[in-house]
């Protein structure tokens, strides 16, 4: 019996710390582990005790990549608590705000952290030294999906102008008019990105994933919809809690969520594609019929021609609210505290996935507890299924193409372990 340990002690380009375990016997993958030995962050606890109002500015300092994700489901459920509901020109300049968020956090997964793999380069630095075109496109953007941001949210990172029943204030036409041409021009780098993305080669894989996102009736989901999956499953976000829970795993400081009595599940880009590719916008769902898109993705390495698509529809909305917008008399609905204790839960759909909140509030509009389950967290139990089949069909890999094999698998679903360093240490013993 023989017995190897394999220690990659730094995997770049996935945001976070955490580390690989994975054992073989006789050929037997016996243990795959995604370890996330980061501490907790203790949000949750920072929330308890605070206003409600103070809920979307704490949430956003959770991620730096996707705090409107986490601004928007505090809102959501928060508003869903006082019973009361954003509409018209507000709800249509959150999703403009979103697709500002997904623009930027999707071309930063396609082109630096995620290409290299396919055109193999160890990162971003010296892929953009043989290919300056292709990392310019990515960098610019990421650019208009700041200046989105920036214009609407008050600043690109950490937005401040976001707050429960809508804005603190609105933007002007013209503030939108200067940001126009930007945004067409990203339009037409995202139908380039695609075309890029789709030349790449793609590994045969076909994963039987149990999809899960929001499904909304007319539009591609983002901020509002009924909770779906690929095998029926179709609730109102103020179930989730009863159809999914979150259980401990003694291998990470991260608690795994699954379906209730069937395992793991799968969010992110492949899911909404495949459960609304039906409600993309005209463009996106053109190009995505020219490179040969099928409307169910199981690759999983063939996520980022997804998000490339996706990057299209953001911008093609993006210049949909901007074109109608017309600024309305207030930048908010008002949203008195609750006179008695109340409950709401919601969930909006981040870059990476399904994002859900939920508050307790009391009389006095105190939160009384919070309950916050990332994409990540969702997503871990099925990137670890994703590493354990492709472990058992590459057995016979020499062992720094197993492990780069193993670093591949985790990236196709762009985790965001935290905002902090990027490294994953892989342990892998064979016996």
């Amino acid at each position: 019996m023989s017995e190897r340990t394999i220690a990659v002690n730094y995997l770049a380009r996935v945001e976070g710390e955490g580390a690989l375990h994975v054992r073989i016997h006789d050929r037997t993958v016996e243990e795959v582990e995604l370890r996330i030995f980061e501490p907790p962050r203790f949000f949750e606890a920072f929330l308890r005790g605070r206003d409600y109002a103070e809920a979307p500015d704490i949430t956003a300092r959770i991620c730096g990549i996707c705090p409107v994700a986490y601004q928007m489901s505090a809102c959501h459920a928060i508003e869903r608590a006082l019973g009361i509901h954003v509409e018209g020109t507000l709800r249509d300049l959150r999703r403009l705000l979103y697709c500002g968020e997904w623009i930027e956090s999707h071309a930063l997964h396609i082109y630096l952290l995620h290409a290299p793999d396919f055109l193999g380069y160890p990162d971003a630095i010296r892929l953009a030294k043989d290919h300056p075109d292709a990392v310019k496109r990515g960098l610019a953007l990421k650019k208009t999906g700041n200046a989105i941001m920036r214009v609407l949210g008050g600043r690109e990172i950490h937005p401040i102008n976001v707050r429960v029943g809508g804005f603190y204030r609105c933007p002007t036409r013209e503030e939108f008019e200067a940001l126009r041409s930007d945004v067409e021009h990203a339009l037409l780098l995202a139908e380039e990105t695609v075309r890029f993305v789709a030349g790449f080669d793609f590994p045969a894989v076909e994963e039987d994933y149990e999809f899960v996102s929001l499904r909304a009736p007319d539009e591609y989901p983002l901020n509002e919809g009924r909770i779906a999956s690929s095998v029926g499953l179709d609730i109102d976000p103020a179930e989730f809690e009863q159809t999914f829970e979150e259980v401990h795993v003694p291998h990470s400081n991260a608690l795994h969520s699954v379906r209730k009595g069937a395992g793991s599940y799968l969010v992110g880009p492949l899911a909404r594609y495949a459960l609304n590719h039906d409600r993309l916008t005209p463009r996106a769902a053109k190009v995505a019929r020219e490179v040969g898109l099928e409307p169910v993705v199981r690759n999983p390495f063939r996520s980022i021609l997804v998000r490339a698509v996706e990057t299209v529809f953001a911008c093609e909305e993006a210049l949909r609210i901007m074109g109608r917008y017309r600024m309305p008399e207030r930048a908010w609905v008002d949203a008195p505290p609750p006179d008695h204790p109340t409950h709401g839960a919601a969930v909006t759909e981040a870059p990476r996935g399904l994002l859900y909140h939920a508050y307790d509030l009391d009389a006095d509009g105190q939160i009384r507890s919070a309950r916050i389950i990332a994409p990540t967290s969702q997503n871990q139990k099925r990137i670890e299924d994703d590493v354990r089949h492709l472990v058992e069909r590459s057995l016979d890999l020499d062992t720094p193409r197993l492990t780069f094999a193993c670093e591949r698998a985790i990236r196709n679903h762009d985790p965001c372990i935290s905002c902090a360093t990027h490294f994953l240490t892989l342990d892998l013993v064979r016996g």
